[in-house]
């Protein structure tokens, strides 16, 4: 088991690096850079940028050295200093840019991961335990809704259907006398009073994904003949059920916990634009477009982080709940 972690651990790092430097060199594969994006604003407004002047800017970012130059010297300052660099857009060090949008962005994941996570398992193994019965039909119509439906277009819908009916427009995390105000138990509470409706879209496609995977699990589990042996020795059915084919139906959706984190946070780029949400998902799309490389590259490389904390927290659980992997892993 020792080994097992160990080898997650050192893969853990050995991907973080990977996904820097893929992260840093695509950012930069556009032509030009952030000065060319900065002066392409500033003579649609009118304004004229000579040559020198576009030299001296680069010189001042640092954007006229060779690019791995620029590389060595972003990831030694996250590996030696924690910090990503400074955003070109904001005129700030990226972590002071993205510290809260961050936070926002990590507490709507988890609370969507617990949403589908609550709804989805228990829906799967009564789909699988009533199968062909009129539920079974209705969560699998239901389930192939939520997977055939984008997110943003449920974002669209529920956004008409809130004003038609309620005369409210659910956009954004806070009111707005919360929306830049420090934080206190109001705003806490303010925060809980709108995160329904980003945790309900966002968690749509998952819940409908896991509910088929649970399902399909199952049933392949309540046809083997332990389960059949448990049954012919007048164990009940809940415990036939719950103690043995759970259990292992469930492993592989532990593992899609380690792509749900990141599919949230990436995934949420548009349903954040839709919805107005504070998240990181929409300061990407204008980082890229401007092509910010420090700050894009930042958040690329959190959602990368996200990918191995996600991969290596649902190790841990499958450590824990099938005893078969840890005995492989030793």
């Amino acid at each position: 088991m020792l080994n097992f972690l160990l080898r997650r651990t050192v893969f853990m790092f050995v991907a973080l690096f990977a996904v820097s430097i893929i992260s840093f060199f695509i950012i930069n594969l556009p032509k030009g850079d952030y000065v060319t994006a900065y002066i392409a604003q500033l003579q649609a407004t009118g304004s004229l940028v000579d040559a020198d002047e576009a030299a001296n800017l680069r010189k001042f970012y640092g954007l006229d050295r060779p690019l791995y130059i620029q590389y060595m010297k972003w990831i030694w300052q996250v590996i030696a200093e924690q910090n990503l660099g400074f955003s070109f857009e904001y005129n700030q060090p990226v972590t002071v840019v993205i510290a809260e949008r961050l936070l926002l962005t990590i507490i709507l994941a988890i609370a969507t991961v617990i949403f589908i996570w609550i709804f989805a398992i228990p829906i799967g193994i009564i789909s699988a335990v009533k199968q062909y019965s009129i539920w079974d039909y209705l969560f699998t119509f239901l389930g192939f809704i939520g997977l055939a439906i984008p997110d943003f277009m449920i974002a669209l819908i529920m956004m008409y259907l809130f004003f038609v009916w309620f005369d409210f427009s659910p956009g954004g995390l806070f009111s707005p006398e919360y929306a830049q105000a420090a934080w206190s138990w109001g705003r806490v509470k303010d925060l809980m009073e709108h995160m329904y409706l980003p945790i309900v879209v966002l968690g749509t496609a998952g819940t409908a994904s896991l509910i088929r995977i649970t399902r399909a699990n199952l049933l392949d589990e309540l046809a083997k003949p332990y389960v059949v042996t448990a049954r012919a020795k007048g164990l009940s059915e809940w415990k036939v059920i719950a103690k043995y084919p759970v259990r292992i139906a469930l492993n592989p959706a532990i593992s899609l916990t380690a792509y749900i984190l990141p599919f949230l946070i990436s995934g949420s780029v548009i349903v954040g634009v839709v919805l107005s949400l504070p998240t990181v998902g929409p300061m990407l799309v204008k980082a890229l477009v401007a092509q910010d490389m420090y700050l894009g590259g930042g958040i690329i490389l959190l959602i990368g982080f996200m990918t191995v904390i996600g991969t290596f927290i649902s190790d841990l659980l499958l450590l824990w709940i099938d005893p078969r992997i840890r005995f492989e892993g030793d």
